[in-house]
């Protein structure tokens, strides 16, 4: 078997053979975004059914960030969990939380049949799963309280386990009822042909230099151009603190490691069971993902971040991180010692402080920002279209509104970088000590 591959952005997506054109020259537009993913493109979707004329600035091209390269998975997870949630913000609260992650995970489910695109969505729900005893209890209570408050979690015991016949790493979990699982490079660049084919000026390879939003109007220049537009929305989500130098203190960039497995032949399918195809991320601090693909294999990924000091992109190129990956999928699935990794990517996720994302804008009603979205961006990036789109556009939404808050900062460097590590390496040792139990059969 070959070595495994690594793809600098992933497999999901690829440069389009026809991008579209840098920006040229000055140029005026009514808003202008920066940020080609799931946020900017929705944005630019919305806007324009109201009419705005929408200039949309990207470094890259459209989908080469995070929206090209996550996991895949469609969940209405918000905050780190619900207990904690609740903790943090209070029943009511967090109920409200729960039930705009719900609605963001519709709103993306009826933006793929308005697209009509075949991303291979499967919704199957989002499984949380127990390897350990010390995982029962919080999953088990947070499926009891969220059933209480009405938020469509449930507690699945070893016997409904073993009746859905999921992988045999599995012993028990808590579903997320909503959402499910779906090609992301499919999804993303659907919405890109609808930004253009909705008259959506879209200019690639065309990084940020340089913004102006003092006044009115607000310009974003690049090394080839600049637009001049009355409203400027941001949708760079991890990228936003270093290649924009904005929110430095609200945001912060980890980069996650993921892969996918060679193509399974039906015996090996077997072995696993799994027939209900449910996307999984078990119960760890630091968590794993795995799903299945509609090609036949398995990918998955997290579970090993990296912070670079003064929230620097990382490199992505992490051979010790690959070896451990295999090492982890070989425990986790020891029904397929014969199916091998194929490939590595990753990317970056915004994480916050309080794990929500961050809807606000300036004091001038100019700027406004979509990110932050904690690893659950498909669905939460999406709905941030319609949300981003009423602010531009003076317009009343509960949604913004509910996010409104104090956004706690983070203390500078170096201090951040010690307490990011110092986080990481707790919930580490906290992990190792789950994994070394389960491969001592002490668990």
């Amino acid at each position: 078997m070959p070595a495994p591959e690594f793809f600098e952005v992933s497999q999901w997506v690829e440069r389009p053979a026809q991008t579209c054109p840098p920006l040229s020259g000055e140029i005026r537009a009514d808003v202008v975004i920066v940020g080609g993913g799931f946020t900017g493109l929705s944005t630019a979707l919305s806007l324009r059914e109201a009419g705005v004329d929408v200039a949309l600035v990207e470094k890259d091209f459209c989908g080469m960030g995070a929206s090209g390269r996550n996991a895949g998975h469609l969940t209405p997870t918000i905050g780190k969990d619900f207990p904690s949630l609740v903790k943090s913000v209070g029943k009511e609260r967090a109920v409200e939380f729960a039930r705009f992650a719900d609605r963001a995970v519709h709103y993306t489910e009826a933006m793929i049949r308005k697209l009509g695109v075949d991303c291979e969505y499967r919704p199957t729900g989002n499984i949380v799963t127990g390897l350990h005893p010390r995982h029962r209890k919080p999953l088990e209570e947070g499926a009891e309280l969220a059933s209480r408050l009405g938020v469509g979690l449930a507690f699945l015991d070893e016997a409904e386990v073993r009746r859905r016949n999921l992988p045999g790493h599995v012993r028990f979990g808590m579903i997320e009822k909503a959402g499910g699982h779906l090609h992301p490079g499919k999804y993303v660049m659907a919405l890109r042909q609808a930004a253009i084919d909705a008259g959506v000026r879209i200019f690639e390879d065309s990084a940020v230099s340089r913004i102006e939003d003092a006044g009115s109007p607000v310009v974003v220049h690049t090394a080839t151009g600049s637009v001049s537009a009355d409203k400027l929305v941001i949708a760079t989500n991890a990228y936003t603190p270093v290649t924009l130098g904005r929110m430095r203190s609200k945001v912060f960039p980890v980069r996650v490691t993921l892969f996918r497995t060679q193509v399974l032949t039906d015996e090996q399918w077997k072995r696993i069971g799994w027939e209900g195809g449910e996307a999984l991320y078990t119960a760890h601090e630091a968590m794993e993902n795995y799903r299945p693909q509609a090609d036949g294999r398995i990918s998955g990924g997290s579970k090993f971040v990296q912070y670079g000091f003064g929230s620097k992109l990382t490199r992505g190129y992490l051979p010790e991180i690959f070896t451990r990956w295999r090492e982890v999928f070989a425990r986790r699935f020891p029904e397929i010692p014969d199916v091998k990794i194929e490939s590595f990517w990753g990317g970056w996720i915004g994480l916050t402080l309080d794990f929500l994302p961050i809807h606000q804008s300036n004091a001038r009603g100019t700027v406004f920002h979509g990110i932050g979205y904690n690893g659950h961006g498909i669905a939460q990036g999406t709905y941030a279209g319609p949300m981003l789109a009423d602010q531009v556009l003076g317009r009343a939404n509960a949604e913004v509104d509910l996010f409104r808050r104090y956004l706690l900062p983070l203390p500078p460097e170096p201090l951040r970088w010690l307490v990011i590590k110092g986080i990481t390496a707790t919930l580490d040792r906290i992990d190792r000590k789950v994994d070394a139990d389960l491969d001592a059969g002490l668990a």
